[in-house]
């Protein structure tokens, strides 16, 4: 399936990023699609001594840029005899200029390598969690060094089963067409968990303490069917969106976990042995400067895989050009 039109891949040279790179030419080429490859050094600021943008700060950024382009020149040569590639160096902060490459050219998605740090327990650094709040559009990090075709891939789904046609959103179905998209490619397992807590439950034992456990089990089986049933729809639709053929190759495999998204999704992931997780990362559209709600980010943090996160339509970053 043809999802993109203008891929951007933001790559330090000397950082574990080829596999990312190697991706990027690849679903640049089975796409058709345009590709520009990005690095982005800060930018130099006055030391002792050293008067902002005077001509030895001047020097010293050229400099380091000169030498920037040369190494990203060397690391997509060997591409450019497959498909067209741009290649240039930005200068400030990483995920300001990444966003901003994005408005200024209508990237609509960016590859990235995570900044695994050692002393971290966490996958993602300050410009990965930057961009996975913030990135108008779908952010794909990849680990420094993973296999070059994924074998598992799970898309995390999230719906009220009590309002019509919620699980269909154009979130969910952007999130499982762009996981059948990259099984399809990597000849991978599809996967697709929804995590859901019972609310009846909680309702029942705060202002219905008379019922017995009999029922109040009963209720929350009750609700465990409506989320069933709605998953169920939900994957149906998605036989609607990719077609007969390729659903049928895929043959989704479907989970209903119980408890808390923010434990049971990266549990689940572990439990399969995810190769990339994909999930929304936004809840709600249209509202400018709303950011990555506390599940996604919980969620994140606890991800030791690949990462395609994407934001519904409308979302509005808060990054502007100019600043």
């Amino acid at each position: 399936m043809k999802r993109f039109n203008n891929i951007l891949c933001v790559v330090t040279p000397g950082a574990g990023c080829k596999t990312a790179l190697e991706r990027a030419v690849t679903l640049a080429e089975n796409n058709q699609a345009s590709l520009t490859v990005i690095d982005v050094t800060e930018r130099v600021t006055a030391g002792i001594g050293m008067p902002e943008g005077g001509p030895i700060s001047a020097d010293l950024q050229a400099a380091i840029v000169s030498a920037r382009e040369q190494e990203l020149d060397s690391l997509v040569e060997p591409y450019r005899q497959r498909i067209n590639v741009q290649a240039r160096v930005l200068i400030g902060t990483p995920f300001l200029e990444i966003i901003r490459e994005i408005l200024r050219n209508g990237h609509d998605l960016v590859i990235k390598t995570a900044e695994r740090w050692d002393w971290q327990d966490r996958l993602f650094g300050s410009n990965d969690m930057h961009l996975l709040r913030k990135c108008p559009c779908p952010m794909w990090i990849t680990l420094p060094e993973e296999k070059p075709n994924y074998r598992r891939i799970m898309a995390a789904v999230d719906f009220d089963p009590w309002l019509e046609g919620a699980g269909e959103n154009d979130l969910n179905r952007l999130i499982l067409e762009l996981a059948s998209s990259m099984a399809l490619s990597d000849f991978a397992e599809l996967h697709v968990v929804h995590a859901w807590e019972p609310m009846t439950e909680t309702m029942i034992r705060v202002f219905s303490s008379d019922l017995s456990e009999e029922q109040i089990a009963a209720n929350v089986n009750r609700e465990r069917r409506d989320h069933q049933a709605q998953l169920e729809r939900l994957t149906g639709r998605l036989r609607d969106w990719i077609g007969t053929e390729a659903y049928d190759y895929l043959l989704p495999r479907l989970y209903l976990c119980q408890g808390s998204a923010r434990k049971e999704i990266p549990a689940q992931a572990r439990r399969i042995d995810a190769d990339l997780v994909v999930m929304g990362t936004v809840a709600r559209t249209g509202l400018a400067g709303f950011f990555m709600g506390n599940t996604a980010e919980t969620i994140l943090n606890q991800i030791d895989c690949a990462v395609l996160a994407v934001k519904p339509p409308g979302f509005v970053t808060p990054v502007t050009l100019e600043g």
